[in-house]
């Protein structure tokens, strides 16, 4: 599975992007998608997750309120709808696929990376 993220930028804060992640090669229609990110200096961390169906989803308290998170399995793509944005929320953002069709937040069970994209956002 290649993973191809795209959709960053730079935003002021308060603003708006949304993120896609398209899929291609060997299907991961029946696998759980997430999106990590990783700012300078700090640690990847988890940022949101949906499960093989679309139908559950989970999100980091950080973010929880703000992104959404959805998938389109016709397409093979997951995307994640960012809104009121902090500068905190800068870093580099990439999706990954589970090894599962379950939720997780556990980026040790994500087998698929794609390259990352940049979002910063400008206070």
């Amino acid at each position: 599975v290649q993973l191809q993220a795209s959709g960053g930028g730079l935003v002021q804060a308060g603003g708006s992007l949304r993120l896609s992640c398209a899929a291609s090669g060997r299907t991961a229609h029946n696998n759980a998608m997430g999106w990590f990110r990783q700012a300078p200096g700090k640690e990847r961390e988890f940022v949101a997750g949906i499960n093989w169906s679309g139908a559950t989803t989970t999100y980091a308290d950080s973010v929880r309120g703000r992104f959404t998170i959805s998938r389109d399995r016709a397409r093979g793509t997951v995307y994640l709808q960012m809104s009121s944005l902090k500068p905190e929320d800068t870093a580099v953002y990439y999706c990954a696929t589970s090894r599962t069709s379950s939720l997780t937040n556990d980026d040790s069970k994500y087998i698929y990376w794609g390259q990352g994209t940049q979002v910063t956002v400008s206070s």
